[in-house]
Parts: C-alpha cells; sequence; structure tokens
C-alpha cells in the first residue's frame, strides 16, 4: 500500500510565497516521479509540475517562472515552492506519485499513479 499526504497549504496574500510539500509512505520499491496538479470547483484538474528521473522537470505555461519543484529521493518527497502567487492560483493542489511497488511473497512488480487528498491554497488579492 501507498500513500500520499500533502502539507503548507494555507492562506496568503497576492505577491507572497508558499511551499508545498508531499510524503511518500507504504511499501514503496521506488519512485520514477512526482506531479503536483490543481483543481478548483467546476473545473477540470490540471498539470502544475512534473520531475521525473527520465525526463527533469515540466511546468505549465501559467507557472512557469514562479514555482520551483524539487524532490528528496532518500525521503520519498517532493515539494513545490510557489513564488509571487496570484489569486488565480487559488485551488486544491494534488499530489501525484509515479511509484513502483513489490509484493515480495509473489515477486510481483507494480507500477502505478497514486494521489493525494489534496491540500487548500487560498490568495487573496
Amino acid at each position: 500500500q501507498v500513500q500520499l499526504v500533502e502539507s503548507g497549504g494555507g492562506l496568503v496574500q497576492a505577491g507572497g510565497s508558499l511551499r508545498l510539500s508531499c510524503a511518500a509512505s507504504g511499501t514503496i520499491a521506488s519512485i520514477n516521479g512526482f506531479g503536483w496538479y490543481r483543481q478548483v470547483p467546476g473545473k477540470q484538474r490540471e498539470l502544475v509540475a512534473t520531475i521525473s528521473s527520465s525526463s527533469g522537470t515540466h511546468y505549465a505555461d501559467f507557472v512557469k517562472g514562479r514555482f520551483t519543484i524539487s524532490r528528496d529521493n532518500a525521503k520519498n518527497t517532493v515539494s513545490l515552492q510557489m513564488n509571487s502567487l496570484e489569486p488565480e492560483d487559488t485551488a486544491v493542489y494534488y499530489c501525484n506519485g509515479d511509484i513502483t511497488t513489490i509484493n515480495h511473497a509473489t515477486s510481483r512488480i507494480l507500477r502505478s499513479d497514486y494521489w493525494g487528498p489534496g491540500t487548500q491554497v487560498t490568495v487573496s488579492p
């Protein structure tokens, strides 16, 4: 079993900063990559940033130059440093992990995506 939990959300004024973190735990063999997504009511969930061993980092155009994604492989965590926040950044932010697990009893390998429950980010004008 794998669990992802986000933290660091909150209320900030426009122009301020927040740092989101996500910790993965469970029967993890390896983590290929992480992604941050966000969603507002009535709209689809959208990609914010990704980081992986195979592809490096990728950012959505609307956050490029303002947000930075990073990971700590030893701690199985990923962070999103958000600077110059705008009211349009208000959303629930979700952590996604591309994670491989191994069932040692059966020697079966499973690579799958996992999601955290989300953390609210609110940016006031």
